[in-house]
């Protein structure tokens, strides 16, 4: 059995605008950096193995909270959601033409214009996911940590989710085989003894 953390990065202008990013390889913003900068990896998790999204806003996430290079992995890319990206999420939602959906509505098939469905998102993170050998932390995006929990939980997309991501904290899966197994517990990042 080993574990799995996923943490994912920080703020960007396009989260705090509300713009769908998916692929979009948007960068954090000073604000992100700031914050990242006062906290680190916590015990175990500072020895385990780091990956990342090759995407920079996750790459630099795992640089400013370990101090180390991450390997990166294609695989941990965020969700493609085609036509929608760069778009604003309330202003799909509010277009009733839209075909947008909350994802308590979406089940595995749902697919945004010319993207990824949550199943084709599954699907290229399950072979990573078996190839893991020790303990691994990914740092990552919010779609990538959706699927992998969702498995995990046994939650379809269908209802209100088991889980609630937030920054800052490692969500903490283990694996057994084809296995996962939730820890209901988020792990905080650790604050560095030097943060102002």
């Amino acid at each position: 059995m080993i574990r799995l953390a996923l943490l994912r990065h920080g703020h960007t202008h396009w989260n705090r605008a509300g713009r769908i990013q998916g692929r979009s390889d948007i960068p954090l913003d000073d604000g992100a950096r700031a914050d990242l900068s006062g906290f680190t990896l916590p015990a175990p998790w500072d020895q385990a193995d780091l990956w990342s999204s090759p995407l920079k806003r996750a790459v630099e996430t795992a640089e400013i909270v370990s101090g180390r290079e991450p390997k990166t992995a294609p695989e941990l890319t965020e969700m493609f959601w085609g036509d929608w990206e760069g778009k604003h999420g309330l202003d799909l939602k509010a277009d009733p033409n839209s075909g947008f959906r909350d994802i308590e509505n979406w089940g595995w098939d749902f697919q945004p214009p010319g993207g990824e469905t949550p199943a084709q998102v599954w699907a290229r993170i399950e072979p990573w996911v078996n190839t893991l050998q020790r303990d691994t932390l990914a740092v990552c995006h919010i779609g990538i940590m959706r699927m992998i929990l969702a498995r995990a939980y046994g939650w379809g997309f269908d209802g209100p989710a088991p889980f609630r991501i937030k920054r800052n904290r490692l969500f903490v899966v283990e694996i057994d085989g084809d296995s996962l197994t939730p820890i209901a517990e988020p792990v905080r990042l650790s604050k560095r003894a030097d943060a102002v």
